[in-house]
């Protein structure tokens, strides 16, 4: 039987020794529609900590270029555009350069695009450092992402890598957004190639980090499972 997931704010983490001392970073990788997102919202919710989604974070660099009309092949470009736009990720929104995108960086054009941004890796470079610099000012956080636990914060807290087979995937962002499942599969499988052959900080899961299987677990088991490993920390 699963344990109940405590609420936000729950007195199990108030006053816990889980939050003396270094920063909180709980650090979940994992490749996309293996919901680490939904988990990591989650998470963050429950501990009372801030969520950072680094994914949506190369996705507003992909969406400014396609806006400025900057080739996304053109890695000098891109990378000056990211040192030079602005980008807010918090509370499920985007902001870019003030601009609300937050459904415009998850349109069809800019998923078939952030691939290459994300493998440019002087880009990786320049929002390693803002994701850095956003745990160590909030004292902590959840961060999801390809490279959380591998490369951003190696030493975090807590590393998971959280994934499911391939189909499951496919049928979860069918139910999320439509189309075939055969072909939301091939594009899972060709994203997941993309990342994973990557010069610069390819998906994989770190040496240390706790791998969790989604294919046949809620959300809610997912979400215990987590806590029961951070109460022995």
């Amino acid at each position: 039987m699963t344990e109940p997931v405590p609420a936000a704010g729950d007195p199990l983490f108030a006053g816990d020794p889980l939050f003396a001392g270094d920063p909180l970073i709980i650090a979940l990788d994992g490749p996309a529609g293996a919901g680490k997102s939904t988990v990591a919202a989650r998470l963050a919710e429950i501990l009372g900590l801030e969520y950072l989604d680094t994914g949506a974070m190369y996705r507003a660099v992909t969406f400014a270029a396609l806006q400025a009309g900057i080739d996304v092949d053109d890695a000098a470009a891109v990378t000056q555009l990211a040192r030079d736009c602005e980008i807010v990720v918090a509370d499920g929104r985007v902001t870019v350069d003030g601009v609300d995108a937050s459904d415009a960086v998850r349109s069809a054009e800019v998923t078939s695009a952030v691939s290459t941004v994300a493998a440019v890796g002087q880009v990786r470079a320049v929002l390693v450092e803002r994701q850095r610099a956003w745990a160590f000012s909030r004292n902590g956080g959840v961060l999801e992402g390809r490279d959380i636990g591998s490369v951003v914060f190696p030493d975090a807290r807590l590393k998971l890598f959280v994934t499911a087979s391939p189909m499951v995937r496919a049928e979860r962002r069918v139910a999320q957004s439509g189309g075939d499942v055969a072909e939301v599969a091939a594009a899972i499988a060709a994203r997941d190639l993309k990342d994973s052959s990557r010069a610069t900080s390819p998906l994989h899961e770190a040496a240390d980090a706790v791998i969790i299987d989604t294919s046949e677990m809620s959300i809610d088991q997912v979400v215990a499972q987590i806590l029961k490993m951070l109460e022995h920390q």
